[in-house]
């Protein structure tokens, strides 16, 4: 009978709260880093990113792939019940996420270099920025990793997103 007893209070305790009782958050994270996105135009293959803080550099790379906007949509009907649908279509420019563990959430020095699939450099620059922390589900659930995305510009142009 103890063990019914216990295995009730267990089955109790792992339940969720009752409908409209608060608001769940899932375990997704958003690990810390820099987003990349370059503007059509710009042949760009991989970003390189140097963060600096507290006297120490941490550099990483990210092969960037080709950016994609949702496209038309179409529905089969207008009852909640139908279904809809929509295509990615092809931007033009490229979009990647640079991977710095560790990236703190206050002033760095971060110099972003964009390169062709050649590997030569179609820009590059030094700017001073603040990663911000990322809440994948909500402000109620928590900060998930520090980051911060950088535009590029067709001619080359670096700007914080």
């Amino acid at each position: 009978m103890r063990t019914v007893s216990v295995l009730a209070l267990l089955l109790l305790a792992g339940c969720g709260s009752a409908p409209g009782a608060g608001t769940a958050c899932t375990e997704i994270g958003a690990p810390a880093g820099v987003g990349v996105d370059t503007a059509p135009g710009l042949p760009a293959h991989a970003a390189e990113v140097e963060v600096c803080w507290e006297g120490e550099c941490r550099s990483a790379e990210a092969v960037l792939n080709p950016a994609t906007e949702p496209g038309d949509t179409g529905c089969a009907g207008t009852s909640p019940d139908d279904g809809c649908s929509a295509r990615l279509t092809p931007t033009g420019g490229a979009t990647g996420f640079v991977d710095v563990p560790e990236l703190p959430d206050r002033p760095v020095e971060l110099t972003l270099t964009i390169t062709d699939g050649a590997g030569e450099t179609l820009a590059t620059d030094t700017l001073r920025v603040t990663p911000r922390r990322v809440y994948p589900n909500g402000s109620h659930c928590g900060a998930a990793g520090p980051q911060v995305r950088l535009d590029v510009s067709a001619e080359g142009r670096v700007s914080v997103g």
